[in-house]
């Protein structure tokens, strides 16, 4: 049967929307639904992504299922998940769009629609964006949590993602993970960058400005205590905009100080909002900006009770938000964002800015298909180079995978159950525990898991694991804190990260309780019940404290998966969640 020429056309058409089209959109105006040609609006155009955590290659990355909103944050943004996200932004299901925002049906439309990510792709993307409105009238800006999160990071003390953001074209950046390298390295990442790193929230402690040794480091500022620039003026087309930093405020707490031991950090919103009135009063600025990397809602609370901020570029939780909040304060309004993770995302803010206010914006976050755009050819070239001498390492395949494995979620993801398996197993431990991370690509059904998908779950500079005993009032004592950091009421008191992944271990859970009362009923696995007073043998990872003995984690997991050959799951430590039904933030 022949196909009329019209028929022919809506074949391609479909092809194309599957993500079957021969090239790529950006190369081929013609091609149907292109996701990245954006109509001109306003004045100025600001990019924006975070938390890449040295993905430089596509990925698949699995949004939460679980991602709960309570008291105040109930069915707020970001805790909206699956359909109730997708009816909050009016996004069509089934599509792209409902792929990239969620969850839903995850494997089989990951199949459909490809890999996310890569840093060639995002440069062709960030490339085209600007030369369509005019590169003097953009810029390009860097959430953190760029120089960890990769073999090849690891390798490079996070010096490969330099040079990726210097190729990219980063303007200006902050950050949070960058800190969890040395002192010294980080100096010299920073030195080496070619963009702004700011922070206003880092300063040098009182008692080690006296013998301080990176006084010759140009963002430091004796006077003031920075350690790195607070903000930095950029000229975009005539309009003046200041870019102040704020970098992770918990950093010392959830990791390592002794690799920082010299700064301090904090969410010190009375200083933000004295640097903030002094930078209008200096500066004259038209558009003020926060690049932050404190979270979504602990940015939705400083948008809240600091005035003068425009618009706030958040990151660190990886929340993929499609709009921008509008947040109202004593001395207005102002936006707040939150771009995703991995470099799945670039969020685009074209705003018209006259006469010093914010006249209006247009506001698109943007998700990477890789096979919608071309690589640059400069950016595959870098990569190539820098992941070459570790291809040996990276590409090992351990096993095979018999499900999805994913982390992001509030509780126990597939990934992190496979993790705790493994600690338990390769440790004889009747408990394993595991950070409740965000970052971590995800792995398809019947894939192979190579190294480098166990190193995007478990890379980082405090790798060793431990095998101790706690008594079970200590185990529950770590589960209460954890949660605590995760549904206090009020957002200034949490960390940013999901709960603490378990392994042989079940329990109730009342995120709705106060803090002591969100844990009830630990079981093991063999069905015995946690006794306060009894000891058991738990292994872990990451400890924040002093370095613990054992081997790196990623070690035991890949010889744990070299043995079995294959990642299949017995069960699935997920708590019993109560008093939560209903809550748009559950799947």
């Amino acid at each position: 049967m022949s196909l009329s020429r019209r028929e022919f056309i809506r074949t391609l058409a479909l092809a194309g929307a599957a993500g079957m089209f021969p090239g790529s959109l950006l190369a081929n105006r013609q091609a149907p639904a292109d996701l990245y040609q954006l109509p001109s609006f306003g004045n100025l155009r600001l990019l924006h992504f975070t938390d890449t955590h040295a993905q430089l290659m596509p990925i698949y990355f699995r949004e939460p299922s679980v991602n709960l909103g309570l008291g105040d944050a109930y069915g707020r943004p970001p805790h909206r998940v699956g359909q109730a996200l997708l009816e909050r932004f009016n996004i069509p299901e089934g599509g792209r769009l409902a792929h990239a925002f969620t969850y839903l049906d995850f494997a089989t439309a990951a199949e459909q629609y490809g890999k996310v990510g890569g840093f060639a792709h995002l440069k062709t993307l960030t490339d085209r964006l600007r030369a369509e409105f005019g590169p003097d009238k953009t810029l390009l800006m860097d959430g953190g949590d760029t120089w960890q999160g990769s073999g090849t990071s690891l390798k490079t003390r996070g010096r490969d993602m330099v040079g990726a953001c210097n190729l990219l074209g980063v303007d200006v950046m902050t950050g949070h993970w960058e800190f969890t390298y040395q002192d010294d390295e980080i100096i010299q990442n920073v030195n080496e960058f070619k963009g702004d790193f700011i922070c206003q929230n880092v300063k040098v402690r009182e008692d080690a400005l006296f013998d301080y040794r990176f006084t010759d480091f140009d963002g430091f500022n004796e006077d003031s205590g920075h350690a790195f620039k607070p903000y930095v003026m950029k000229d975009l087309g005539g309009v003046r905009v200041a870019v102040v930093g704020q970098a992770f405020p918990y950093t010392p707490i959830a990791n390592p100080q002794r690799f920082i031991p010299d700064w301090t950090f904090g969410i010190n919103d009375d200083a933000m909002q004295k640097l903030v009135d002094q930078v209008r009063a200096k500066e004259r600025p038209d558009l003020l900006v926060v690049l932050s990397h404190n979270g979504m809602d602990v940015d939705l609370k400083m948008a809240s009770v600091v005035s003068g901020i425009d618009v706030i570029f958040g990151g660190h939780t990886h929340d993929g938000v499609p709009g921008a909040m509008e947040i109202a304060n004593p001395g207005g309004k102002t936006l707040v964002t939150n771009a995703g993770s991995n470099g799945k995302f670039l969020g685009v803010m074209d705003m018209d800015v006259r006469n010093g206010k914010v006249q209006g914006f247009k506001y698109r976050l943007l998700p990477i298909f890789s096979n919608l755009i071309e690589a640059d050819a400069e950016m595959a070239a870098y990569i190539e180079q820098v992941r070459q001498p570790h291809l040996a390492w990276l590409n090992e395949e351990l096993a095979v995978a018999d499900q999805l494995l994913y982390r992001r979620g509030n509780f126990n993801g597939t990934f992190d159950q496979l993790i705790c398996d493994a600690l338990r197993q390769q440790n004889d431990a009747q408990v394993s525990l595991s950070p409740g991370f965000r970052w971590g690509t995800t792995v398809l059904p019947g894939q192979s898991i190579s190294m480098e998908n166990v190193l995007d779950q478990t890379c980082m500079t405090y790798p060793e694991t431990y095998r101790r005993e706690m008594k079970g009032a200590e185990i529950k004592l770590i589960l209460e804190d954890v949660c605590d950091n995760l549904f206090n009421p009020d957002p200034y008191y949490q960390q940013g990260g999901d709960m603490v992944r378990v392994g042989g271990l079940d329990y109730v859970c009342d995120p709705t309780a106060k803090m002591g009362q969100r844990i009830q009923d630990m079981v093991l696995d063999n069905g015995d019940k946690v006794q306060a007073d009894k000891n058991y043998v738990v292994a872990g990872w990451a400890t924040v404290g002093a370095q613990s003995p054992g081997a790196p984690v990623w070690d035991q997991v890949a010889d744990y998966l070299r043995e079995r050959k294959s990642a299949q799951l017995d069960k699935i430590n997920t708590p019993k969640l109560v008093n939560v039904a209903g809550n748009p933030g559950l799947a």
